[in-house]
C-alpha cells in the first residue's frame, strides 16, 4: 500500500506492512459491522473529549467542533480498520493536525468502550421498559380474572381449584424480579471509562467526572484498567436479557398447553395467530412460537458471549465478537418480550367445570380440622371418596399471604401495580436525563 493505514506505520511503529486482506474481511469488517451500532455514541464521546481537554489550542477546539458531527468516512478503505481509524483519517483530510488531539491522553478503544456503553443504555432502557410492559398487562389482566375459576396444574395433572387472576400472577412476579435485573444492568452501563487513558490514566489534564457528567453517566468507573478490560457487566445483560426471555417463553409454553382444545381454557387473539396453509381448521399461536424460540435463541447467545470472556485481562477478544451480540441480544429481548404483553392482553378465558379431584386436598384439609384426624389419615379416607364441593368456597380459605383468597389477591395486585408504577417513574427519569445531557453536548459542538 502506498499510504499505510494508520496504526501499521508511524513514529517508531514496527509494523511496516498493511493488513492481509484475510485480516480485513475476518476481522476489520467484523468492527465496522458495528458501525451503525456505535457510530452516534462515537460523536458524542469525541465530542466531550474536546469539550473537556483544557490543551487543546482554541483553533483546533473550534476545526474539531464544527467536524465531529458530521465525519463522512464513505470512501474510505475497510484497510484503515475500525470506525475509530476511519473517523480519524477522515478528520485528517478535512482538517489537517487538528485531527490529532482526537488521541491525546486516550486510545482507540477508549472512544469505543463509550460508544457502545452510550448503545447498551438505551437498549436497557427499552428492554426494562418492555419487561414493565409485560408485567402490567399481567397484572390487569389478572385485576379482570380475580373471580375466574380455573383447575391449577402441576406436571399438567389436576392440582387444586385456582382463579385465572392468580394463575397470571404467578408470571407477573418473575416479570418484575426480571425488570429489577434489567435496571441493574442499565446502572452498570451507565457507568463511564472517559479519561481512563491507556491503562492506568494519562499525563493530560482530563476530569473524568466532568467527562461522565458531559456523556450523561451516573459517574465514572472507578478503576481506569477496569474501565477498559471489563466485560462482565456486558455479560450479565445478555444473560439477563435471556432469562427474561425464558420467564416470558414459560408463560408461553402454560397459554399454548391451556389454550389447546384438549384443555380448553383460554385463547389468545386472532392477530397473534397464523392460519395452516394446508389444513382449514388450523388456528396455529404463532406468537407463542416466536417468544419461545426466540428464548432458546438467547441462551445460545448468552453462552458464547460468556464464552469469550475466558481470556486474560487486556485482550480486546471479549469484546470484538460481544459488541453486536450483547446489543443484539438486548434487542432480541425487547422484542420478545413486546410480543409477550400483548399475548397477555389478548387472552380471553373460558371458565368451565373444575375436575372433582382438585378439590380432594381441600375435603382432607376439613376433614383434618373438624375431627382433629392426623392429615395422612384423613388424606387415605378422602382418597377412597371424594363428595362434590363448592370451590369458590376453598379458594376463600387461601388468605396465606401470597393466596388465591381475594384480600390476598388484591394485596399482591396493589404491591405489583406500586413496582411496575416506581419503575417507569425512574425510567422516564434515567432517560429524560440522558437525553438532556446528549443534547446539550451536541449543542456545544453546533
Amino acid at each position: 500500500m502506498s499510504d499505510p493505514p494508520p496504526g501499521y506505520l508511524g513514529a517508531g511503529a514496527r509494523i511496516t506492512r498493511g493488513p492481509a486482506p484475510e485480516l480485513v474481511a475476518a476481522g476489520y469488517e467484523l468492527e465496522l459491522a458495528d458501525a451503525p451500532l456505535l457510530e452516534r455514541g462515537l460523536v458524542l464521546a469525541d465530542i466531550a473529549h474536546v469539550v473537556a481537554l483544557p490543551t487543546i489550542p482554541d483553533d483546533h477546539r473550534r476545526a474539531l467542533l464544527g467536524a465531529l458531527t458530521d465525519v463522512d468516512v464513505g470512501g474510505i478503505s475497510s484497510e484503515y480498520g475500525d470506525l475509530v481509524n476511519l473517523r480519524e483519517r477522515a478528520l485528517q483530510q478535512r482538517i489537517g493536525d487538528a485531527a490529532g488531539w482526537l488521541n491525546a491522553g486516550r486510545p482507540r478503544r477508549e472512544a469505543g468502550r463509550i460508544a457502545f456503553r452510550i448503545a447498551l443504555r438505551a437498549r436497557l432502557l427499552d428492554l426494562a421498559q418492555a419487561i414493565a410492559r409485560f408485567a402490567d398487562e399481567l397484572t390487569e389482566k389478572a385485576a379482570h380474572e380475580r373471580d375466574t375459576l380455573m383447575p391449577d396444574y402441576t406436571y399438567l395433572q389436576p392440582a387444586q381449584p385456582t382463579t385465572a387472576g392468580h394463575w397470571l400472577l404467578s408470571f407477573a412476579y418473575p416479570a418484575l424480579r426480571d425488570l429489577e435485573r434489567a435496571l441493574r444492568d442499565f446502572a452498570e452501563a451507565n457507568r463511564s471509562p472517559a479519561g481512563a487513558g491507556g491503562v492506568n490514566g494519562s499525563r493530560f489534564p482530563i476530569d473524568r467526572e466532568r467527562l461522565a457528567g458531559l456523556l450523561g453517566f451516573s459517574a465514572p468507573i472507578t478503576h481506569t484498567r477496569d474501565a477498559m478490560w471489563q466485560a462482565d457487566g456486558f455479560a450479565e445483560a445478555t444473560w439477563h436479557a435471556a432469562t427474561a426471555a425464558t420467564n416470558a417463553s414459560r408463560f408461553a409454553d402454560d397459554v399454548e398447553i391451556f389454550g389447546s382444545d384438549e384443555f380448553g381454557l383460554l385463547r389468545i387473539g386472532d392477530e397473534l395467530c397464523r392460519a395452516s396453509a394446508l389444513m382449514p381448521q388450523k388456528r396455529n399461536p404463532y406468537a407463542l412460537v416466536v417468544i419461545r424460540g426466540g428464548a432458546r435463541t438467547l441462551l445460545g447467545r448468552a453462552t458464547g458471549v460468556l464464552a469469550t470472556q475466558l481470556t486474560p485481562s487486556g485482550r480486546t477478544d471479549n469484546l470484538l465478537y460481544a459488541y453486536g451480540e450483547v446489543a443484539g441480544s438486548v434487542d432480541l429481548a425487547t422484542r420478545l418480550m413486546n410480543l409477550a404483553a400483548v399475548t397477555a392482553a389478548s387472552i380471553e378465558f373460558a371458565e368451565k367445570e373444575l375436575p372433582a379431584e382438585t378439590l380432594a386436598t381441600d375435603q382432607a384439609e376439613q376433614l383434618s380440622l373438624d375431627t382433629g384426624l392426623d392429615y395422612r389419615s384423613a388424606y387415605k379416607r378422602v382418597a377412597q371418596s371424594i363428595e362434590p364441593s363448592d370451590p369458590r368456597e376453598a379458594i376463600a380459605t387461601r388468605t396465606v399471604t401470597g393466596g388465591a383468597a381475594p384480600e390476598a389477591l388484591q394485596r399482591m395486585l396493589d404491591d405489583c401495580r406500586a413496582t411496575i408504577a416506581s419503575a417507569r417513574e425512574r425510567l422516564a427519569a434515567e432517560r429524560a436525563g440522558i437525553e438532556a445531557a446528549e443534547h446539550a453536548l451536541l449543542a456545544m459542538a453546533q
